[in-house]
């Protein structure tokens, strides 16, 4: 008989250990997405914004602006080969830097 009480007992802490699980899972979530999310998402676009900046200034050439610079950044080359497609396309689908920080304060 006391077998029938602690497989019960232990069923029961069981499934309160489950839901307090679950109501942590929930409330983490929920406080990632009020509070620290937002920031994440300004975080990553300044970073996006500073990476194309860096890139801009290596690459010039790639947008016809003549640079004299150009032939000593062309060696950086392969190191952010797998960097240069994705800021190329970045680039050309942005409409200006300024539309980009207008959105990203709500103007």
């Amino acid at each position: 008989m006391s077998n029938a009480t602690d497989d019960g007992g232990s069923a029961l802490s069981d499934r309160i250990e489950r839901y307090l699980d679950a109501l942590r899972e929930w409330a983490a979530g929920l406080y990632h997405g009020l509070f620290t999310h937002p920031a994440y998402e300004k975080i990553e676009k300044e970073a996006e914004d500073i990476e194309d900046s860096f890139m801009l200034a290596c690459f010039p050439d790639a947008f016809g602006i003549p640079s004299p610079v150009s032939y000593y950044t062309a060696e950086l080359l392969p190191y952010l080969d797998s960097e240069f497609e994705a800021w190329e396309r970045r680039m050309w689908d942005r409409g200006s830097m300024l539309e980009r920080k207008g959105q990203q304060y709500h103007f």
